[in-house]
């Protein structure tokens, strides 16, 4: 199994720049597909980006395409979310999650493994 750790969260002024990283404990990194939600306060938590094992498909929600973009280093066990041109509505905590498999997947039911999620904080 993994157990993934978030970092990178924080303030940022609408329009700009921020990367979220994911670091995976565990063995078999490789083996499993990422994917990246976030949860708005009084809100349900909502898919935001996925990457399958080895990386070549990742997916994204409509909200945040051609915004934000999923990598991963399987060598270092960990996922990247850099996202760009950012606006309040991506205020939100952000959660790392893992599942074996080798698709990708964006229902939260399909992962597993779940970090303890990291504040991104969009002002206006």
């Amino acid at each position: 199994q993994v157990q993934p750790v978030e970092s990178g969260g924080g303030l940022v002024q609408a329009g700009g720049s921020l990367s979220v990283s994911c670091a995976a404990s565990g063995r078999a990194f490789s083996s499993y597909a990422m994917g990246w939600f976030r949860q708005a306060p009084g809100k349900e938590r909502e898919f935001v980006a996925a990457i399958n094992w080895s990386g070549d498909r990742p997916y994204y929600a409509d909200s945040v395409k051609g915004r934000f973009t999923i990598s991963r280093d399987n060598a270092k066990n960990t996922v990247l979310l850099q996202m760009n041109s950012l606006k309040p509505e991506d205020t939100a905590v952000y959660y790392c999650a893992g599942r074996r498999g080798s698709s990708t997947y964006y229902h939260t039911t399909d992962y597993d493994y779940w970090g303890q999620g990291t504040q991104v904080t969009v002002s206006s």
